[in-house]
């Protein structure tokens, strides 16, 4: 994944341009490169390092033009170099490109060009684009004629901005199963990969489908379908996140700040969703066959989804990884199907492949997601926001609380409309829910115990999380938290399978993260931690029960709340304690290596 921004305007391009490029290093950060225009004078400075140092060697500031295009890089092609950072341009130097995105045909494509003389200078699929398009040029009428006469030819995803040095007032950009947005400005337009990135300068945005086109002019933009040249009428969105909300607001890294900012989330998604969700569960409440499709955190927000649904709706839902799902379900999805994808960026690649396959059979598509105006929301039937805001830390933290959010509150819904649990019950869950935000609050009063806690945990190799019954999600989620960003094997599982093997692996010293609120299963879970300290695991238990406390070594205490609505609150100690041994252990928690935040490739 890879993040894009360009500009045409009266501002110094540069300026916009790297400003934008930080709002994007989430997206990627192993090289960065800008192209600005100086009328017909192209200049590209591009190098292998992040942002801000390679602004300073490179000198990114002191480029001229009041247009250009910006490039922060995550490889998928070519190792991280100078030579393959972006842009690159065609053997004129007339033409730069930046992209997003995996061209599959590439290597027969580069074959055949290079028979006609181009010279390549990096291995990456991208500079094919480049030299596709000069070479359409030597045919084509126009510039335009001759970009969509070279992108018909690619097979894969690709987001594109392109800048071209004889037309020096426009700069162009292309969406394909790759995201991208334009910003509408007065005399001056921006494209880029997210709405962070020019939401200083506007919040009017116009999101971009697959297939699709843009010219943009200091005054004026248009999009055409890439097929036909067809205008296509596309509706402004007015943005309500602030710049403010972009930011970092004074915490030491942005992961800190969606961990404190859940609170106002989950408010938001409670009170954000009440009408959207009870329409949503008159829709589907029929549906007996239910499969839940996601990815990563998503999917074990979707693991939670099936435990409220069974729980409370009586329904016995499938979750599926997304990339397994067009592999193992392409004859087993119908018009009786409900499909219920989960994605925060509404642009994961398998959950976006999943969907297409789910509509394609016939199927009636449900999204869970955080951004608006996304793919996702676009190929679905239906769509539930999440109002989590824009998150940029890579690892997931006010995303995944607000999708368990919405899962409940959409499980409680389906419970009325079927009668399969009293009005009683479900109004007192209600209630408590609503409580959920101020509980929140008071877990994170723990944060100054749990980095002591950290503190005497930097040097573990390896970490258990266990829990029963709708606890497993959280114990599998907070094992992800600690392996993304502490770089320390972590394993989550069910408490009863640690006699199944994985009690092998217990020795002096071992932490056992246990989660083991007031339920049906504590007294099980009880046993399963006195089992683990028996091996001299070192047990953490995170419960709402004080006498936890007798039998392990450090206990969290929670709030007390009904157990289906544990997982909102149990995994926020969990984000913090992977977040302090990250930083303890030296790591930067909003850039863990070999990681993007939204992975737009299968």
């Amino acid at each position: 994944m890879c993040g894009i921004i360009g500009y045409i305007g009266d501002r110094k391009a540069c300026e916009v341009i790297v400003k934008g490029l930080k709002r994007l290093e989430y997206r990627g950060y192993d090289s960065v490169g800008v192209v600005t225009a100086d009328g017909d004078r192209v200049e590209v400075r591009k190098g292998a390092g992040r942002i801000d140092e390679l602004t300073e060697k490179l000198g990114f500031l002191e480029m001229e033009g009041n247009r250009g295009i910006g490039h922060t890089r995550w490889a998928t092609h070519g190792v991280p170099n100078d030579i393959n950072a972006h842009p690159h341009t065609d053997c004129t130097g007339k033409i730069a490109v930046v992209h997003n995105g995996i061209i599959e045909n590439f290597a027969e494509l580069r074959e055949e060009l290079l028979k006609k003389g181009h010279v390549f200078t990096s291995d990456t699929d991208t500079e094919v684009i480049a030299h596709l398009i000069e070479e359409e040029l030597k045919s084509a009428n126009g510039f335009e004629e001759a970009l969509r006469g070279a992108l018909k030819k690619l097979k894969g995803s690709f987001a594109l901005g392109i800048i071209y040095a004889d037309e020096p007032d426009r700069i162009y950009v292309v969406r394909n199963e790759s995201p991208l947005v334009l910003g509408i400005g007065e005399g001056e337009n921006f494209a880029a990969s997210d709405v962070p990135a020019f939401l200083e300068y506007t919040n009017k945005a116009v999101f971009l489908d697959d297939g699709e086109y843009a010219i943009l002019t200091r005054d004026s933009y248009v999009v055409k379908k890439l097929d036909t040249g067809e205008v296509v009428e596309k509706p402004v969105h007015e943005i309500e996140w602030t710049l403010e909300m972009a930011e970092k607001a004074g915490y030491p890294h942005f992961m800190l700040k969606e961990i404190y900012e859940q609170p106002r989330a989950i408010r938001d998604a409670i009170h954000g969703n009440k009408e959207v969700i009870s329409r949503v569960a008159g829709e589907i409440a029929n549906y007996e066959k239910m499969i839940f499709v996601a990815m990563g955190t998503s999917y074990h927000a979707a693991l939670a989804g099936k435990y409220l649904f069974q729980r409370l709706a009586k329904k016995i839902p499938i979750v599926e990884e997304a990339s397994e799902f067009r592999y193992e379900f392409e004859d087993l999805v119908d018009k009786d199907t409900l499909v219920i994808a989960i994605t925060q960026s509404g642009e994961t690649a398998d959950t976006l492949a999943a969907m297409k396959l789910a509509k394609a059979k016939g199927a009636k598509v449900l999204a869970i997601v955080n951004v608006v105006g996304s793919m996702a929301t676009r190929i679905a039937d239906l769509t539930i926001y999440t109002h989590a805001g824009p998150e940029i830390g890579v690892a997931a933290t006010k995303t995944y609380t607000t999708q368990l959010t919405v899962l409940t509150m959409l499980a409680i819904e389906l419970a009325k409309v079927l009668g399969t649990a009293s009005e009683e019950y479900l109004k007192e869950l209600e209630n408590e829910l609503e409580k959920v935000p101020g509980l929140v609050e008071e877990v994170l009063k723990h944060d100054a115990a749990i980095r002591e806690l950290a503190e005497n945990l930097t040097d573990r190799r390896d970490f258990f999380y266990i829990g029963r019954g709708i606890g497993v999600p959280t114990a599998l989620e907070g094992a992800l938290k600690l392996k993304e960003i502490s770089y320390i094997h972590a394993e989550g599982l069910s408490a009863g399978e640690l006699k199944h093997g994985p009690l092998a692996l217990l020795e002096e010293g071992v932490p056992v993260i246990a989660i083991a609120p007031n339920g049906k299963t504590f007294d099980k879970m009880v046993s399963n931690i006195e089992e683990a300290r028996a091996r001299g695991a070192f047990t953490i238990t995170l419960s709402d029960r004080k006498e936890a406390e007798t039998f392990s070594d450090v206990l969290i205490e929670m709030p007390s709340l009904d157990e289906l609505l544990t997982p909102i609150i149990y995994v926020v100690p969990l984000q913090l304690l992977a977040y302090h041994l990250a930083v303890l252990r030296g790591n930067d928690p909003d850039k863990p290596r070999n990681l993007a935040k939204s992975v737009t490739v299968e």
